[in-house]
């Protein structure tokens, strides 16, 4: 093996050929989402036990990472290796399961090996091959073409295209999959409830905003400095205006007082009710506070007041609050 001298546009320019290979192969897959496909959605959808992923080498790990995504998006499915399958684990499988087996070739002699098996108990084989000739293609109940031209290995030996596409075919089954079984995020928050996707996920308002005497409010005809005062000591960079029975009636901000100021008001007469904010953002608790920060960025404002259904001040929060929680 000699190596060759390359400069920085050689590297770019070969990255970049390799990438325009692979999104080659992968246009030429959308052809191949026909009745073969609708009939492995339906068939796995329909499936009482698992969907049990199989493949070796390069194939082994893309099924692996297919078994992962069908299990987080409502498809349970788990990986088994091939080599060990005949070797006692194919007793992790049962006739309720319905097996997915990958291998470009389509003739790797670990899974040619316990086809036999999963015949004689009657088990659906869905297979996912490059070569629609091969043992697997003919021996499975519904074949998923996933042949390739070439690969983007300048050899056309090291899996690469082959692995991208079958990945991609193992995404449309578990998205498709995914939706027909009418999963929702809520469902996908229930999977994945650690590190930070969790918490975008679960977190909801009410587990960060501040309540009760820590939510920074004064009444309409309290003067500018006396909602500045409140502002300082709750420290969230704005008051709720409300009524005498708590009714939310406008916000004052940060950005409402450097306004209040251009225009010369007197702080210590000025109600803040001349000067407030009427129509403001507002959320509630049961609100994921993913969804609340994508209107709090969308509207450029640092901080949002939490209502109930009869406009009602419940709660607040800032972005301080949600970074402190990990949502970002």
């Amino acid at each position: 093996m000699t190596s060759k001298k390359f400069n920085k546009e050689d590297y770019q320019h070969l990255g970049q050929q390799v990438i325009e290979a692979e999104l080659d192969e992968i246009a030429a897959l959308k052809t191949r989402i026909n009745q073969n496909f609708a009939s492995a959605c339906d068939l796995l959808l329909h499936c009482k036990g698992r969907i049990i992923v199989t493949g070796m080498g390069k194939s082994g790990h893309i099924g692996g990472k297919i078994a992962a995504t069908l299990a987080s998006t409502g498809s349970p499915a788990f990986f088994v290796h091939p080599g060990e399958a005949s070797h006692g684990d194919l007793g992790m499988i049962t006739p309720n399961d319905i097996v997915l087996a990958l291998s470009n070739s389509g003739n790797t002699a670990e899974i040619a090996t316990i086809i036999p098996i999963l015949k004689r108990f009657g088990i659906p084989l869905i297979s996912m091959t490059g070569n629609a000739n091969s043992t697997l293609a003919k021996a499975a109940d519904i074949n998923l073409d996933v042949s390739i031209s070439k690969e983007a290995c300048p050899h056309d030996l090291a899996p690469t295209s082959s692995t991208t596409v079958a990945l991609v075919m193992g995404d449309a089954l578990a998205v498709t999959l995914l939706q027909a079984k009418g999963f929702t995020a809520d469902d996908f928050a229930l999977s994945h409830p650690g590190g930070s996707l969790g918490k975008r996920l679960l977190l909801h308002v009410a587990d960060i905003m501040h309540t009760a005497e820590r939510i920074p409010k004064v009444p309409r005809n309290a003067t500018v400095s006396q909602t500045l005062l409140e502002m300082s000591e709750k420290g969230l960079g704005m008051t709720a205006i409300t009524d005498a029975d708590n009714t939310l009636l406008g916000i004052y901000t940060d950005g409402d007082l450097r306004r209040s100021l251009d225009k010369n008001i007197n702080v210590n007469q000025t109600s803040v009710g001349e000067v407030m904010t009427a129509n403001c953002h507002t959320t509630t608790a049961d609100t994921l506070v993913a969804s609340v920060l994508k209107t709090m960025e969308d509207a450029g404002i640092n901080a949002i007041l939490v209502i109930d259904n009869e406009n009602k001040l419940i709660g607040a929060f800032n972005m301080h609050d949600v970074l402190r929680a990990g949502i970002v």
